[in-house]
């Protein structure tokens, strides 16, 4: 059984200090830990939290990318002005990027394909809304999403993917999937990368839960047998309630 892999989202929250005071925080509570630990930080804050963390167990993600290595767009970051600075993770597709930037599986693919190509490790989200729920669309939305999204993802990349299972209608909403949702949601996404590349390749590959996964829950769901990991928000921007998640067994 691969260790959990617990990564935290900070969406658009804390500033450059916020950022150094939170990882001096971190940094002893989490040190010697097995299970793999990332923090997906704002732009600004990249620099800070890759110097902070030199040197320990936690490494450091964007929440972004664009797919062109250049070029007239403005108010974007490339892949190589990531990895110069030294991050490791991008956030890639999550819902609120879906819902309030004009996100699609087209543009979820060219974004991991860059970032896989420039050395990045994508962590791509997928997840229905409570709509595609409650009218049995789930399993349609999962493979829409896992096959337009990683449609030119090679055999020989789909072990740097991280895939985020994050059901729309759970994300900041203090609502959580139940322990067998989500189970059998990530077990479905699995199965669908079995399909493509075979069962080790699929059987080694993160697959993590996000929807209001906090310090409460964190036992119950990362006991689950398919559940992986996390992809965590609001918990993610306190330190006791990050190190309880990233501790929980």
């Amino acid at each position: 059984m691969k260790n959990k892999f617990i990564a935290g989202n900070w969406k658009m929250n804390k500033t450059v200090a916020e950022t150094r005071q939170f990882i001096r925080e971190l940094i002893p509570l989490v040190a010697g830990v097995k299970n793999r630990v990332a923090l997906c930080v704002p732009y600004t804050d990249l620099a800070a939290a890759v110097e902070e963390t030199k040197g320990t167990n936690i490494a450091v993600g964007a929440q972004n990318v664009h797919w062109a290595e250049s070029g007239a767009f403005t108010g974007e970051i490339s892949v190589a002005m990531l990895k110069e600075i030294g991050v490791e993770y991008v956030v890639i597709g999550h819902s609120e990027r879906r819902q309030y930037f004009g996100e699609t599986d087209e543009t979820v693919l060219k974004r991991t394909l860059a970032a896989l190509g420039g050395g990045l490790k994508p962590i791509v989200c997928v997840g229905e809304t409570l709509a595609e729920r409650e009218s049995g669309k789930t399993r349609d939305v999962l493979a829409r999403q896992i096959s337009e999204g990683l449609k030119d993802v090679s055999a020989a990349d789909i072990g740097n993917v991280v895939i985020a299972y994050e059901p729309v209608w759970a994300i900041g909403t203090g609502k959580t999937a139940t322990n067998d949702e989500a189970n059998e949601a990530i077990g479905f996404i699995r199965s669908l990368l079995a399909e493509k590349y075979g069962k080790d390749a699929a059987d080694g590959v993160y697959i993590q839960y996000g929807g209001s996964m906090n310090e409460k829950n964190a036992e119950a769901l990362l006991s689950m047998s398919e559940i992986d990991g996390g992809l965590i928000g609001g918990a993610s921007l306190v330190p006791q309630k990050f190190e309880a998640i990233i501790k929980a067994k």
